[in-house]
């Protein structure tokens, strides 16, 4: 279970993260992330229907990073992330999804912490 207190919940919280200077994409995400002064980190996702029109596979791409986050949230203590899906992932592209999501989690602490 992702806890609601891990999660960024309103729009003034997701644009101060995506507003600060710290970014980094690829083929399937745009990552964004800001230092959080906290004790912990915090996940915010962005799964537009104009790019996965079924909310089955948008709920299946954000249960997808919040694994992905949650496994490796304790590298990353006092970020704000949010995570913007850029195209459709299909099942079978789900592993190189969750692949390019950690890569770019790692630069992004470069690039913040």
């Amino acid at each position: 279970m992702f806890p609601k207190y891990h999660r960024l919940h309103n729009s003034k919280e997701f644009l101060s993260v995506i507003r600060f200077s710290c970014a980094e994409s690829s083929n399937f995400l745009q990552v964004f992330a800001k230092p959080n002064n906290l004790l912990y980190s915090r996940l915010g996702l962005i799964v537009a229907g104009k790019v996965e029109r079924l909310a089955v596979k948008r709920n299946l791409a954000k249960r997808i990073l919040r694994t992905v986050f949650s496994e490796h949230q304790k590298d990353f203590v006092g970020l704000d992330v949010v995570v913007r899906l850029r195209c459709a992932v299909t099942r079978g592209e789900a592993s190189r999804m969750k692949e390019e999501y950690k890569a770019l989690l790692v630069k992004l602490h470069k690039c913040c912490g």
